[in-house]
């Protein structure tokens, strides 16, 4: 097991650099956006963007992995990484800590890893007098992200122990009930926010695993899959980012200031800010009525086939009700960064793929003819008009 911490301190900003938020952060009660928060919200996101991208090269469009994660970011969502082997898996997660401000953990999942290898556990220690009293050993789920590395080689129990934490944001231990993204101190269970690193809701887990080597492996199944908000595949690098990424790796050590830090002025009752802003984007009865049309078609039941021919041949299982909620939450994040105050379709099917390409279960024939969800889910998409 290995775990880390980030916990930088933020620059000395200049004060004319350090964007404010328009309206108090920590109250964030407003019940409609203005142009300013959307612009706030927008400046910050490709602020953070840019930071992370000191450290990773990241492709443009719509393989720009960057983004889509600040996108499950913002919408509080987990994320299910998959790419080979060497693609900067953990720098991108650590970098993302650091421009952050937060706290990062990181675990090795193998195959003897228990339960209690992640939450912690409470042990026995001897006071001065000789007695005995319970303290509690927080575990890495208690980093504000959390980088659980090659999570299917892990025992189902050992992934069960990520469900709870994932889902209601805490665990139970030894019959008490903690919160991830909290410090503890030693032997209570109440969290310490005066050592400034209490950051209770804002917990991330991000899980990788790799496509090749499946020989002893824990394959997560469809219910497991189904809590992750999207799932990104990170692409083979074609020849000019290749050569990017070698240059940018085996040169002359950089300087710092070269290398992701800590966004200026960046709290975290800010991304508490942020992250509640999403919410407050109008969602037309159009886009609303295309993400349920998109989930559907690629969910053909007895008595209720697709209409999408491909959909009622190859589909297993289709996306849960929590497929249409991703959409339409990650439509939202996009567009506040597109300086909009409401989602339309479009943007509902360009987050399509991360949203759903892990929520659509084919069959063995699909294998067969080398039909692949991505594929599927772009013509249940044009199916649709778009």
């Amino acid at each position: 097991m290995n775990t880390e911490t980030i916990n930088d301190e933020t620059p000395a900003a200049v004060a004319d650099d350090v964007v404010t938020a328009p309206e108090p952060i920590a109250a964030a009660t407003t019940q409609r956006l203005d142009a300013a928060s959307i612009e706030h919200f927008a400046s910050r996101f490709h602020a953070i963007a840019a930071e992370v991208r000191k450290d990773i090269l990241s492709p443009e469009g719509e393989e720009d992995f960057v983004g889509e994660l600040l996108t499950a970011l913002f919408a509080k969502g987990h994320v299910l990484l998959e790419s080979r082997p060497g693609l900067g898996k953990t720098t991108l997660v650590r970098s993302l800590g650091t421009a952050l401000g937060l706290q990062f953990g990181r675990v090795q999942f193998t195959p003897d890893l228990m339960p209690a290898d992640i939450t912690g556990t409470t042990i026995l220690r001897t006071d001065e007098r000789g007695g005995l009293y319970p303290e509690f050993q927080s575990g890495p789920i208690f980093a504000n992200i959390l980088l659980a590395d090659e999570i299917n080689r892990a025992s189902p129990k050992t992934q069960a122990a990520l469900l709870e934490a994932m889902a209601e944001r805490q665990m139970t231990v030894a019959g008490t009930t903690y919160k991830p993204g909290q410090d503890y101190t030693k032997g209570t269970d109440v969290a310490a926010p005066d050592t400034g690193t209490d950051a209770s809701g804002m917990f991330h887990v991000l899980a990788t695993q790799n496509p090749i080597e499946q020989e002893g492996t824990y394959p997560l199944p469809e219910a497991q899959l189904d809590r992750f908000f999207y799932k990104l595949v990170i692409p083979s690098p074609d020849d000019d980012l290749l050569a990017g990424i070698v240059t940018h790796t085996t040169g002359i050590q950089r300087e710092r200031s070269d290398a992701a830090q800590h966004v200026q002025g960046l709290s975290f009752e800010e991304l508490q800010y942020l992250q509640s802003l999403p919410l407050l984007v109008e969602t037309p009865e159009s886009a609303l009525n295309f993400a349920v049309a998109l989930c559907q078609t690629l969910n053909p039941v007895s008595g209720r086939p697709s209409g999408l021919s491909t959909a009622n041949e190859y589909v297993m299982y289709g996306p849960s009700p929590r497929g249409a909620q991703a959409l339409i939450l990650a439509a939202k994040v996009r567009a506040l960064v597109a300086g909009l105050p409401n989602i339309n379709t479009d943007l509902i099917a360009r987050v399509a793929g991360p949203a759903l390409r892990h929520r659509v279960i084919l069959n063995h024939r699909a294998a067969i003819d080398g039909m692949d969800s991505d594929r599927l889910i772009a013509d249940a998409v044009s199916h649709l008009g778009h």
